[in-house]
């Protein structure tokens, strides 16, 4: 079990790269080959680690685990090993298959003030946390504690983290204009999930027109600009760095979720099935809590 345990840990802390599937005997009968709770882990990459028992219904079960890893799906594996498969162990197996996914990665581009609110905001949602900034003392605050820092200016993005990939969400706070462009103009070419940069309206056309121009005379066609958001974050009216990182991450989860970020509220469909104005539901419920008390 340890192999598979430790398996399952790379996979979730993003080490090994890719998502997996992990196959869990959960019933058993018979002369099964297996105990209830045994493991077997693929990973994307076709690495095994761990059995359910060998042989056709671990065959059925790899089957399985490579459709999880398709379409990120759950699925039960149900099988009588002689009558379904032909083995010659008695009995039966189930076998519940189940889809892992590294924790997702954020890069935060600049150490500062709302860096440093949204890094423990982020982190409590499930996101694994890196910093960027040339500033080391900065990167000693105590809200990248849990983070991975490295002390490297925007023009060194790329030995700071070489291995940004198409999962990671990047959001640019550096400390002036300048750098936030140059950050932008290097991370559009760059693998990524989602790219964000703060800053007021004005800033962002006067940036995305400047490297949209710089392209431009390179003789290079236009980056994609599909997953740039700027001004990053979901419009909540806040203003002070804690108010923004709520917005920011707000944006990260509707996006890692597939959510729209708009207000749940259903109150006025409820009022509409009741066939009623809203003043009528509200004078019922005052009746209500005066018969209550």
């Amino acid at each position: 079990m340890l192999p598979v345990a430790r398996a399952v840990v790379d996979v979730l802390s993003g080490r090994t790269g890719g998502s997996a599937a992990l196959a869990t005997v959960i019933g058993r009968s018979g002369s099964a080959p297996q105990v209830v709770g045994a493991r077997l882990l693929l990973r994307e990459d076709g690495v095994q680690v761990g059995t359910v028992g060998g042989g056709a219904i671990e065959e059925q079960v790899l089957d399985a685990c490579r459709a999880c890893l398709r379409d990120g799906s759950p699925r039960v594996v149900k099988a009588h090993l002689v009558r379904d498969l032909g083995m010659c162990c008695g009995g039966a197996m189930e076998v519940f298959v189940e889809y892992l996914a590294p924790e997702a990665r954020l890069v935060l581009v600049g150490a500062g003030h709302v860096a440093q609110a949204v890094a423990p905001v982020a982190a409590g949602v499930g996101f694994r946390v890196v910093v960027v900034d040339d500033r080391e003392d900065l990167l000693e605050h105590p809200a990248f504690a849990g983070a991975e820092r490295h002390a490297r200016d925007v023009d060194e993005l790329d030995l700071a983290v070489p291995d940004l990939g198409e999962r990671d969400y990047v959001v640019i706070l550096t400390r002036d204009h300048a750098r936030d462009e140059r950050a932008l103009a290097h991370l559009v070419r760059r693998p990524h999930r989602y790219l964000g940069m703060i800053g007021s309206v004005r800033k962002v056309h006067a940036i995305v027109a400047r490297v949209l121009r710089r392209e431009q005379e390179l003789g290079r066609s236009a980056p994609d600009l599909s997953r740039v958001r700027a001004p990053v974050g979901i419009a909540l009216g806040g203003r002070t760095p804690a108010e923004i990182a709520i917005s920011i991450v707000a944006e990260l989860l509707a996006d890692r979720h597939g959510g729209s970020g708009a207000a749940m509220n259903v109150v006025p469909q409820a009022i509409a099935r009741l066939g009623g104005p809203a003043s009528t539901v509200a004078s019922d419920r005052e009746g209500d809590a005066r018969d209550d008390r």
